[in-house]
């Protein structure tokens, strides 16, 4: 029996934070107190505010002090846009359960539902955002996490709308099972190292669902970005793994389901590319690992723009792109082998599961394109059929050393 009640009371000092006098305070319009503020301003250190049912107008709601601001069936915190709601600026701070509303947009400030600044071990979770300019804004801030959340904004233009989930300079950070929709970039990240960015979806955003420059040693993994204004951007980066995420119908003129620039030393695994203007569009990035990954129905599943050195793209499916590999100049030492390309031709005489025939995956008339983009609407004819199959016979302008000389003759599981 004695060893129970010790169990008990090491439980319940972590649940409090070994602080024997939390308390809770309720909010509500019925209550002593009626109003956030106010409970915030008579709450000692690690006390919560169970906030009930109802509707709070209230903004530029100030959290000094380690506190749980905890929702009853969604309370509405409505800031009748007049600026940011929620700033955090202290340690171990909860919100949980609230619905966020009409956040103030400026043009000299970036307003946001939720900031968090300069604080450490936090949790937003629970929370629904509508109506934003910024949704949940980390400054300078680490060891927190931002966990189930839904943030849909309305937003039109990118020059007068904000970002949904924004990291800035800050480290350690779990953002995770996210909705995020409508905004400008739906995650951005910048100079923010060892975050871990897991099953979210973004989409139907401006401009980008992940947007992150001068972020190191970063995992993204099963998330998915769906139709967005042009994609994924990645860029300035070193050390990144992006693992089982999903790139789709991201169409338009300058959309991709994914661009690399000046990315270093990566590894991006197990994910899927499908039915995008181009895959991967990738310039200036070097010693990366392509593998497992699917590129269905794109437009073009890679296009390699110059100055890529020392990558390999191993056991990866290409299946039914118009085109598979778009290449700028005739330098390569990339790695392309044991993919499968759904274009592939050869045979298999000793069933060994490998191509005896090499495969170029360049296209003279994808050369062509890139010269001259108007070309284009010449796809699928005779034409390019005949110049593709004499560049085939006698390569002079595709690279002639880009070439998997071990085609699967079957998909990769």
């Amino acid at each position: 029996m004695k060893f129970r009640i010790s169990i008990s009371l090491i439980l319940f000092l972590l649940l409090t934070g070994g602080n024997l006098s939390a308390n809770t305070l309720t909010i509500c319009s019925s209550c002593e107190i009626k109003s956030i503020k106010e409970g915030i301003s008579l709450a000692a250190d690690f006390d919560t505010l169970f906030i009930k049912k109802g509707t709070y107008k209230e903004f530029n709601i100030q959290i000094t002090k380690p506190l749980t601001l905890l929702g009853e069936d969604y309370p509405i915190v409505d800031g009748e846009d007049k600026g940011e709601i929620i700033t955090i600026q202290a340690n171990n701070v909860t919100i949980d359960g609230l619905f966020i509303i009409n956040v103030g947009t400026s043009y000299t400030a970036d307003y946001a539902a939720i900031r968090v600044v300069e604080s450490e071990n936090f949790l937003i979770q629970n929370v629904v955002l509508e109506k934003l300019f910024f949704g949940i804004y980390l400054e300078k801030s680490k060891n927190g996490k931002v966990y189930h959340n839904k943030i849909i904004g309305d937003a039109v233009d990118e020059y007068n709308s904000g970002n949904g989930i924004q990291l800035w300079y800050s480290k350690n950070i779990e953002v995770k099972q996210n909705i995020v929709q409508h905004v400008r970039d739906g995650i951005y990240l910048e100079f923010s190292d060892n975050i871990i960015i897991a099953d979210n979806t973004s989409a139907n955003n401006l401009r980008y669902g992940l947007h992150f420059m001068f972020s190191n040693d970063d995992i993204y993994k099963n998330n998915t970005f769906e139709n967005n204004g042009a994609g994924v951007a990645v860029m300035f980066s070193k050390r990144i793994k992006m693992y089982n995420n999903t790139f789709k119908k991201n169409w338009g003129t300058a959309a991709f389901g994914m661009l690399l620039k000046e990315i270093n030393d990566a590894e991006i695994s197990g994910n899927t590319f499908a039915e995008n203007t181009v895959g991967i569009n990738i310039e200036g990035s070097n010693r990366i690992v392509y593998k497992n990954n699917d590129f269905v129905n794109n437009g073009w599943a890679i296009k390699v723009r110059g100055a890529c050195y020392a990558n390999s793209f191993v056991n990866n499916s290409f299946l039914y792109n118009s085109f598979d590999i778009s290449y700028n100049g005739n330098l390569n030492d990339n790695i392309f082998d044991t993919n499968f390309w759904s274009d592939y031709t050869g045979y298999d005489l000793d069933k060994d599961g490998i191509g005896d025939v090499p495969y170029r995956p360049v296209k003279l008339f994808s050369y062509i394109v890139n010269r001259t983009p108007e070309t284009i609407v010449l796809l699928r004819s005779l034409f390019m059929d005949i110049i593709d199959f004499s560049e085939k016979v006698s390569p002079v302008f595709t690279p002639d050393n880009l070439v998997d000389a071990n085609p699967l003759m079957k998909r990769p599981k």
